[in-house]
């Protein structure tokens, strides 16, 4: 009897141990890393995919160390309500402190909101100052959205030349994309001198 229950101990101990093992397997995501993540669109799933474990982490450097990739992932997650209680204007805080420190997924991402009206009401100037801050730092979504406000008829005519170097410097593998570029690229020199066309062409502007 003894030998039994010294045998049930050591299996519940081995088993405590791998219990242990598996809840501290997962590591905090370095910053480029988490980067990837967010440019991909997969930050939050990854959360998810990691059983919530490090809610208490990314809080920390969202609110201690205030990373710009840790203040974006965490407004996102309490957006959306993410492994933790949804809290949509404590999200767009975040969110907007990340902005503010420059990170273009989220300046691009608040500039989307705005443009769509997404957790806010609709302001397409607030939208197209996000953006251009956000197309600036060579956001190709931040930069075709911007093409859509443009040729809708909003925005100032004067943005265009650089709007379209901008797009003409764009680099991207996805055929569908590209084709967007090239379409937009069209449309905007319809809006523009030929002269102002040709020195954009050139990265003039």
């Amino acid at each position: 009897m003894q030998r039994l229950l010294i045998i049930i101990l050591l299996a519940s101990a081995n088993f405590f141990s791998a219990s242990a093992a598996e809840l501290t397997a997962v590591q905090i995501y370095s910053d480029n890393v988490l980067l990837d993540l967010i440019k991909e669109n997969k930050h939050l799933s990854q959360v998810v995919i990691d059983d919530c474990q490090l809610v208490q982490d990314i809080e920390a450097r969202a609110v201690k160390s205030k990373m710009p990739s840790y203040q974006f992932l965490w407004g996102d997650m309490l957006a959306y309500g993410v492994c933790v209680k949804k809290d949509v204007p404590l999200g767009l805080y975040f969110m907007q402190a990340s902005a503010d420190q420059g990170l273009s997924e989220a300046l691009e991402q608040m500039g989307r909101y705005y443009h769509v009206g997404k957790f806010v009401q609709v302001d397409v100037r607030q939208a197209i100052t996000f953006l251009k801050e956000s197309a600036a730092l060579k956001n190709l979504k931040a930069q075709l959205r911007l093409a859509d406000i443009y040729l809708a008829g909003e925005g100032s005519p004067l943005d265009y030349p650089q709007l379209y170097v901008q797009l003409h410097q764009s680099v991207t593998d996805d055929k569908k994309v590209h084709r967007n570029i090239a379409a937009n690229l069209v449309k905007l020199a319809e809006k523009m001198p030929e002269r102002v066309v040709n020195a954009a062409k050139k990265g003039k502007y």
